[in-house]
């Protein structure tokens, strides 16, 4: 791969990836918690829902399309701070949007994004080293 192709994330497909963002200490809460597959794709960054996808919850269509937009951007900015020059070639694909009516918002969705992005790494680098245990 030279430096103009885009740098493909994933390099194959991260299906079921879920992220949940819930902080409940006290008013105000957040709440957001999703259910993507990362496709790699062409050249840039794509976020739809799937024709199944499933809501819980009761947002208004402007609402949800509010959350999805928060979602994409999260998860943008954890890959440009995470790959080369910030270039990806993703469609991401939303099957579960879980919403609660007072404690979901922008930046819950935002930060899970955030959170699914760094899922998918994960499991594509395998699970972190175990520690060693100590000899005598």
């Amino acid at each position: 791969m030279d430096d103009t192709e885009p740098m493909t994330f994933p390099p194959q497909p991260v299906r079921g990836v879920r992220a949940v963002y819930a902080r409940q200490a006290g008013c105000p809460c957040d709440l957001a918690d999703v259910t993507v597959d990362f496709e790699p794709w062409e050249e840039g960054f794509v976020l739809e829902a799937a024709r199944d996808a499933t809501v819980i919850g009761s947002p208004t269509p402007g609402e949800l399309a509010g959350y999805h937009a928060a979602l994409a951007a999260g998860m943008q900015e954890e890959l440009a701070g995470r790959t080369a020059a910030g270039r990806v070639a993703v469609a991401v694909v939303v099957h579960r949007t879980v919403v609660h009516d007072v404690d979901s918002h922008d930046r819950s969705f935002h930060a899970a994004g955030r959170i699914a992005v760094r899922t998918a790494l994960a499991r594509l680098d395998g699970p972190p080293p175990q520690p060693r245990p100590r000899l005598a």
